[in-house]
């Protein structure tokens, strides 16, 4: 009993000192990013228009002031404009994703079918392409962005209350978009995660609501953050001008929670994930997730970088590249402006004392001014001024022309219009492809980090969604529910079903589907096209609500496949009139053919003779119908 407070004690101390290293890693991780941030703010501030400030000795953000009152200080922002057409062409990039089966067993086909549509029911209710955007957005601006792949054991269907009134919820995976403001790898030299012993993700979230998800209580602060406001900018003349600007702001009665995820070692053989908030510890333990391969335990992070660096984390945005072109734009802009103004305006030369000078300055040089100057001076007189010289038109369309050349962006149809009047249609196709030669390096990380995302989202569903579950799948005209749970879940070997290229349209990709019509390619060794080709060629036209008149083979076929699995557990399926005969046969034919059917019948040899009785009895109810049907044709024609 006496050794209890020493033990107590002996605890909290050690949770003080884990406390304590993790805040201080924590900063060190901030001083070394610093760089970094200054870099992402700066890019930010352009991208919204505020275009006069630069990174200063201590890697923060200096505004620069006007030199003299008269100055012109537009901002021509040509950098959002050339971001918003790299956004728009990456938003192109949403393949469908599908799942190789683990093998060509009858099970695993149908648990690669599941897996599909558990990846595309999941993706439709989180709105998975809304997230890609988000995250495309940092990527291409910052030049980094991140998705959290988490479960959420408040979310899925509600199973029911506690005896307290609280809700149970048999959990969901969930996915956030994270900025790179949030994470901290242990070195900013790694290429990629897999090469990071340890990620921290920091964000600032209300007391309350750590309160909410921790149960334990943590005190107040004030927390800077980054954030969008109007800010005044000094233009041209005195006046001023509002432009977004990104700032720090405070947010009141806030902590900063800090999640340090450590990779297996020798002392952690599962990995380690700390949680502290404040000077208080929320959690310490194990990596939740086994989201790697062969189960093993990892970050929950996918990283999307938009141009990639060699020996550094962080990847580099386009607008980084574009920020020295924009302050030369700036500058030969506001100069000529500068120059017209003289020519219109005038300079005039006037003798000491010879006029009242403030009223000059004040009322200038209007139409009709009378002009009263000293008797015996000399008269008031504008200098004259050159033309505008031809240098500033050609610096600005040099520049103009870099804009596009460092971007990889541009329409064509506009910037070369002369040029495309007597061009060829073949001519035309290849400049569309090397006008998004220069992306597609992008566009493939994008592939990437959404294969990614489906390979967690299938592992988090085979560690956690251990009962029952019921997904609604719906898209392209049809829907419908399904049952499964983690057993179904034998494959997370994820492929795309279609690749979307860059520079291909809709117009582009339904001509192809047309002329692989015409040219025969898709149809039978008949000449015919297949009700389940006809189906395929609809989905990919975008024309899914005429589906609903081809579901009955579905169906079909499916019922044909579930009675293949009721033959290996031992079951004999009932031949029924509503069956269409044809699909039944060739479907139990391929699994006959399977290596599945042979491992089953190696196990129980009376499989074969069930399987042959039940197609044997498919085909003679194929056979009384036909005779059905040619009686009743020929009792119609004798009549």
């Amino acid at each position: 009993m006496q050794n209890k407070p020493k033990i107590q004690k002996s605890k909290e101390t050690l949770e003080k000192e884990l406390v304590s290293s993790v805040r201080e890693d924590f900063e060190r991780r901030q001083e070394e990013r610093r760089p970094f941030d200054a870099q992402w703010q700066l890019n930010i501030n352009f991208v919204m228009g505020n275009q006069y400030c630069g990174i200063g000795a201590n890697d923060t953000l200096d505004d620069f002031d006007k030199q003299y009152f008269w100055q012109e200080r537009e901002v021509y922002n040509h950098i959002a404009p050339l971001v918003e057409t790299r956004l728009s062409k990456l938003a192109r990039v949403r393949p469908t994703m599908t799942v190789l089966p683990a093998s060509s067993d009858e099970n695993d086909m149908a648990s690669a079918r599941v897996c599909k549509d558990i990846l595309q029911s999941l993706s439709n209710k989180l709105e998975l392409s809304e997230l890609v955007s988000q995250a495309t957005q940092w990527s291409e601006i910052c030049g980094t962005a991140f998705y959290k792949i988490v479960w959420n054991d408040n979310s899925g269907a509600l199973l029911g209350l506690t005896t307290m009134g609280e809700r149970i919820y048999e959990g969901d995976v969930d996915i956030m978009v994270c900025s790179p403001f949030e994470i901290y790898p242990d070195s900013n030299s790694c290429e990629n995660l897999e090469q990071c012993r340890s990620i921290i993700h920091a964000r600032a979230y209300s007391v309350d609501t750590i309160k909410k998800q921790y149960g334990v209580e943590v005190k107040g602060e004030d927390i800077d953050t980054y954030n969008l406001a109007n800010s005044q900018v000094a233009g041209g003349l005195g006046y001023t001008s509002k432009s977004a600007k990104m700032t720090k702001t405070t947010k009141h009665n806030q902590a900063l929670v800090i999640e340090r995820y450590e990779m297996p070692n020798a002392d952690h053989p599962d990995g380690r994930l700390v949680i502290i908030a404040g000077e208080k510890l929320l959690y310490d333990g194990i990596l939740p997730y086994k989201n790697m391969q062969n189960g093993d335990r990892g970050f929950p992070f996918v990283r999307q970088i938009s141009i990639p660096q060699p020996s550094l984390f962080w990847g580099t945005s386009i607008v980084e590249r574009l920020i020295p072109i924009q302050r030369a734009y700036n500058a030969v802009k506001n100069r000529k402006h500068e120059f017209l103004n003289r020519l219109c305006m005038g300079v005039v030369s006037v003798e000491d004392g010879s006029i009242d000078v403030e009223n000059l300055e004040e009322e200038g040089l209007s139409p009709g001014k009378i002009l009263i100057y000293r008797q015996g001076s000399r008269a008031p007189e504008i200098l004259s001024s050159a033309s505008l010289p031809v240098d500033f038109r050609d610096e600005e369309a040099r520049l103009l022309d870099e804009f596009l050349n460092v971007s990889g962006v541009s329409d064509i149809f506009t910037s070369n219009g002369a040029s495309l009047v007597n061009m060829s249609g073949v001519a035309l196709q290849l400049l569309l492809e090397q006008e998004d030669m220069r992306i597609s390096t992008t566009g493939e990380i994008i592939k990437y980090a959404i294969k990614e995302i489906g390979r967690f989202i299938l592992r988090m569903y085979k560690q956690f969604a251990t009962s029952q579950r019921m997904s609604k799948f719906a898209g392209n005209g049809t829907s419908r529910l399904f049952y499964w749970d983690n057993s179904d879940i034998t494959s997370d070997d994820i492929v795309f079903e279609t690749e979307t290229e860059l520079g291909e349209t809709v117009a582009q990709k339904r001509s192809m589907i047309f002329d692989l019509l015409e040219a025969g390619l898709l149809h039978d060794e008949n000449g015919k096209l297949s009700n389940a080709m006809r189906m395929k060629v609809l989905e990919l036209l975008g024309f899914g609500v005429w589906e609903d008149m081809l579901d009955n083979n579905n169906l079909q076929i499916e019922k044909a496949r579930r009675e293949n699995l009721d033959f290996i557990d031992g079951k004999t399926p009932e031949v029924m009139e509503i069956h269409d005969h044809d699909l039944h046969i060739s479907a139990h034919i391929a699994f006959m053919l399977s290596s599945e059917f042979d491992k089953a019948y190696k196990e129980n040899s009376a499989i074969r003779d069930k399987m042959l009785k039940h197609i044997r009895t498919h085909k003679q109810f194929k056979r009384l119908t036909e005779l059905a049907e040619n009686t009743a044709i020929r009792t119609a024609s004798q009549q």
